[in-house]
């Protein structure tokens, strides 16, 4: 073979190894570039995955309403005013002097009881301001019987009517009495949330039980505040006008409890002496430092 002939065979050669690299070379660009695709494909699945969920996942039960009230030991006064209103003072208020526009009334069914004791089954909702108004006389009643604790503030949705009403949730608070259990369901916060009905953040579900019972007593409309005193008395909706709260603050109204001839102590200590009343009835008028003798002469009234 020449030399010219060699020369050719040569620069062949080298050109297919060339192109073979040449080749290699873009098969490799080819894979970094799916593998990088790949990568930002598997990143956009996770987070559109998380947004899915985000937008069609339900709020949380931790979820909580909104407060302006008071906090620390401004709360802890407040609290200590509401449930240590005196006897005195709730004997002089009575039956409210015409404050108190709604009562218990009788009802029948099998005994509404817990843990062996009478129950006082709660329905009610933070954004609902005739619950905001019943929650203040509940308090005082329910702490002649017993204690609570962790209890804290709410106020009523401010686009309802009475908006804003100062008021207190039983979310995450606590009941202990030996005389009755206490069961409270706070079914949504005062947090607007247009996918629900009524349209705010779910906070508490109430069971198949506690359900057919306000439908049964107060129908599929569910009424709130929904009250049963044992199966034996109901309260449904607010027993007075929560426009008497309106501009109060907390510290303002736990104050006037104390007073037996402010319109506060009228409506709420009122409002609380029926509800000692129907509860009395339930324990046998036990204890007597609560079912005094005022509190039992409201009893025939309800």
């Amino acid at each position: 073979m020449g030399k010219a002939s060699r020369t050719k065979v040569e620069s062949t050669r080298r050109e297919k190894i060339a192109a073979q690299r040449a080749a290699e070379r873009r098969s490799e660009q080819r894979r970094r570039i799916l593998i990088a695709s790949g990568s930002v494909v598997v990143v956009l699945a996770i987070v559109l995955v998380f947004v899915i969920v985000k937008l069609n996942g339900k709020p949380a039960a931790s979820a909580q309403g909104v407060s302006n009230g008071p906090t620390g030991s401004s709360l802890a006064a407040v609290v200590n005013n509401v449930t240590s209103v005196p006897a005195s003072t709730l004997n002089t208020v009575g039956a409210g002097g015409g404050a108190v526009t709604g009562k218990p009334t009788t009802i029948s069914g099998t005994a509404l009881t817990e843990n062996g004791k009478p129950e006082m089954l709660y329905l009610g909702a933070e954004y609902c301001p005739y619950c905001a108004a019943e929650r203040w006389a509940m308090i005082v009643a329910l702490s002649r019987f017993g204690t609570f604790s962790g209890l804290s503030t709410v106020h009523s949705s401010s686009t309802d009517v009475y908006p804003n009403t100062p008021t207190w949730t039983f979310y995450k608070s606590s009941y202990t009495s030996p005389y009755l259990t206490f069961t409270p369901v706070e079914t949504t916060t005062n947090v607007a949330d247009a996918s629900n009905t009524p349209p705010y953040v779910t906070l508490q579900t109430p069971t198949a039980a506690q359900q057919a019972l306000v439908t049964k007593y107060v129908g599929a409309s569910g009424s709130i505040p929904f009250i049963d005193f044992g199966n034996k008395y109901l309260i449904s909706g607010a027993s007075y006008n929560p426009a008497l709260l309106a501009g109060l603050s907390w510290s303002t109204i736990a104050t006037d409890l104390s007073n037996p001839s402010s319109p506060v102590a009228q409506a709420v200590d009122g409002t609380a002496n029926y509800i000692t009343a129907a509860i009395c009835k339930m324990t046998g008028n036990q204890p007597a430092s609560a079912c005094t003798t005022a509190v039992q002469s409201l009893e025939s009234q309800i």
